[in-house]
């Protein structure tokens, strides 16, 4: 579970990524799980969006990917979406502590 400070972290580290995953009018399908799954292996931080012609929304897409992956939600803007994933062999990514008293 990320405290608001990771999200924040994450938020900005994001806003500088492509985005690497379409959503369109099939929905989520096995091929996009794993599509999800390999680019968070890799990457930890992943930009989505949802095409227009997509039954789902940004929000749905999300969190259904989120679910299937073992990822972490981010940020859901417009169509757009982030998921995080740290890779337990190899962090690249390395979240703030959070201080708590």
């Amino acid at each position: 579970m990320l405290t608001s400070k990771q999200r924040a972290q994450l938020r900005g580290l994001a806003a500088e990524l492509d985005t690497v995953l379409q959503i369109g009018k099939g929905g989520i399908t096995e091929n996009v799980i794993t599509q999800a799954r390999e680019a968070l292996r890799a990457r930890e931080l992943i930009k989505g969006r949802v095409l227009e012609n997509s039954m789902l929304t940004a929000r749905e897409a999300c969190d259904a990917l989120a679910e299937s992956c073992q990822a972490e939600a981010v940020q859901v803007i417009g169509s757009k979406f982030v998921l995080f994933r740290q890779n337990p062999e190899k962090p690249t990514i390395v979240l703030v502590k959070d201080r708590k008293r």
